[in-house]
């Protein structure tokens, strides 16, 4: 493959003394980081994350790992970049280190900041007395005008998801606001026509409104069982475009980055998580627009050469450069995308893109993806294996 190789004048970045005495450290480091087995084959994800779907999510052992190796303090917290449903912060918060997170995803940033935060006393009686209240209720609420609702959701589905919401609404404000939208948005997909949360296909489930309140009161239950033993370690979640990122967003320095940021031709968060923006008030279109590596953006007859990735990681890293501590180690997952015929190797862009910024690349680590528990089947895509690009201040 051709290499991306980027003009920027970021090379006043650079410390040619400290970098020197960084690369001496990070070869036993890398030679840490290759004895480790990071194919994981009989990882189990954590209880939280299977409350709500969310496509292609990490495995905790990947974050759990690379803190062991790598954190040293140095700096204030670890941040996830593109936080995704919330594994990083997750296992971050376990181990005791505070934590940010930042999504464009509306969607991935309720079920952060819900997986990640206290369950209060009296939920579940709340979550009770809202389907009661629904049931009760003999009023027919207008349905919001959603694009092709009538398709996708059967009349009595529509009727009690909209009474769910005006009932959860009025909790606006409240402890408890969050994770009632968690368990609605939850169960959405699983109600509709659609076929399930990784195809997006027309199928009748026959679902009725008896059973929409039922899943959301399951959906209530095993949420607050997994949330009995969660610790108190500080997590915040910003909703933001990561690549519109300012110093302003943060506060302390960020002592290591461990993220799996989408790339091109992959997966589509905002097409599998459509009408669950549409139901809780988003905008997934302005989502759609934003999201790095959506798919339709490469169906087209242009060629695609890579460079728009480049850009958008090299514009990230640069922007964090100044916010890390110096020591600090950046981790990113990444696969390999196909796009019209031609292998892109990401892991290679975001390396090269580090390098010419002034970072230190230690080393590139593979990994084998588990095909029994793929989010999506992308034949296409050949997503196949994983790299893991560990970086250094």
């Amino acid at each position: 493959m051709r290499r991306l190789v980027l003009q920027k004048n970021a090379t006043n970045h650079i410390n040619f003394h400290s970098l020197l005495g960084i690369a001496k450290g990070c070869d036993s480091i890398a030679e840490k980081l290759r004895s480790i087995d990071w194919d994981f084959p009989v990882a189990k994800p954590s209880t939280l994350s299977n409350i709500h779907p969310y496509p292609a999510k990490f495995i905790s052992e990947i974050p759990k790992n690379l803190i062991e190796c790598l954190w040293d303090s140095q700096g204030d917290y670890i941040l996830d970049p593109f936080c995704g449903s919330g594994t990083t912060l997750e296992v971050a918060q376990r181990m005791g280190i505070p934590s940010v997170g930042v999504d464009l995803n509306p969607i991935a940033c309720l079920i952060s900041r819900v997986r990640t935060g206290v369950c209060n006393d009296g939920f579940l009686t709340a979550c009770s007395k809202i389907v009661k209240s629904c049931k009760l209720s003999l009023s027919k609420s207008d349905i919001p005008p959603l694009p092709n609702i009538d398709h996708w959701f059967m009349p009595q589905i529509q009727q009690a998801l909209n009474q769910l919401k005006n009932e959860i609404d009025k909790y606006d404000g409240s402890n408890y606001y969050d994770q009632f939208r968690f368990c609605l948005s939850s169960i959405i997909v699983k109600v509709s026509n659609q076929d399930s949360d990784t195809r997006y296909a027309f199928r009748n489930k026959n679902r009725t409104a008896d059973d929409v309140y039922a899943f959301f009161l399951q959906s209530a239950k095993k949420l607050a069982d997994a949330k009995k033993d969660i610790p108190h370690t500080e997590v915040h979640v910003i909703n933001k475009n990561t690549l519109k990122l300012n110093a302003d967003d943060f506060h302390g320095s960020i002592g290591m980055v461990i993220t799996s940021p989408p790339y091109p031709n992959a997966y589509e968060y905002w097409l599998y998580h459509k009408y669950r923006m549409y139901w809780l008030g988003f905008d997934p279109i302005e989502v759609k627009n934003e999201e790095i590596g959506a798919r339709a953006k490469y169906f087209k007859k242009s060629g695609y050469e890579g460079y728009d990735f480049a850009v958008q990681m090299s514009s990230l890293l640069e922007n964090l450069y100044p916010l890390c501590a110096d020591g600090a180690f950046l981790c990113f997952v990444i696969g390999r995308s196909k796009v019209h015929g031609t292998i892109y190797n990401n892991d290679e862009i975001i390396a090269e893109a580090a390098t010419n910024l002034g970072y230190h690349h230690v080393t590139t680590l593979e990994r084998n993806m588990n095909n029994k528990r793929k989010s999506f089947n992308l034949a296409h895509a050949r997503i196949n294996k994983e790299y893991i690009v560990v970086l250094r201040k």
